[in-house]
């Protein structure tokens, strides 16, 4: 007898959600064991349950040296993401632009502190890396919208091309059939009327 096929979705009985937990979260690690061991690859592995509790497991290298080794080589894409978090928290440029001018305008600028100036700085910095981001993915879609309308004129050229092959295959056998047509009537002979 094999096996039930078990529905993926939240177990809704408490206990037996933890148990599976359990087993899974043991039979999670030891497949990250093994293939440390078989391929010899650096494992972290790291598991939180919905009680917040932390498990972790790592192979060879600890922990933290395997993380840091995943941080500096996913380094931009990691501040990509922290640029469009930050850009979700700071709003429009507009809104940016209006901060600014409150904190800057009229007897306020005597009185603005160095730490204001600097929080001003890196929301400047932050909405021109988004703004940067945002010109980046825009040139790149017109780019393959350009790669696709070169790829469709050259599709269309090709089909024009065949085209033009046949019509002047075409016009090539005409002219054969009326050159034939005339060499044939000058071979004919030619009878002139008797006069009398």
């Amino acid at each position: 007898m094999g096996r039930k096929k078990l529905e993926i979705k939240r177990i809704e009985n408490k206990s037996s959600r933890q148990v599976t937990f359990s087993k899974r979260r043991n039979g999670l690690i030891e497949k990250a064991r093994q293939l440390s061991v078989l391929c010899d690859a650096s494992v972290a592995l790291l598991v939180v349950s919905a009680s917040g509790k932390l498990y972790s497991f790592s192979s060879g290298d600890n922990l933290v040296k395997i993380l840091d080794r995943y941080g500096k080589q996913h380094a931009d894409d990691l501040k990509a993401l922290d640029i469009q978090s930050k850009a979700l928290n700071y709003g429009s440029h507009h809104e940016l632009l209006e901060l600014v001018e409150s904190k800057l305008v009229g007897s306020n600028v005597n009185n603005v502190s160095a730490d204001t100036l600097v929080k001003l700085e890196e929301h400047f910095e932050t909405a021109l890396s988004v703004t940067r981001a945002k010109k980046t993915e825009l040139m790149l879609k017109l780019v393959e919208n350009l790669k696709e309308k070169e790829k469709l004129l050259k599709e269309e050229n090709q089909v024009l091309a065949s085209q033009m092959e046949k019509n002047h295959h075409v016009g090539a056998e005409a002219e054969m059939e009326i050159s034939s047509a005339g060499q044939i009537s000058d071979n004919l002979p030619v009878t002139l009327p008797l006069l009398n």
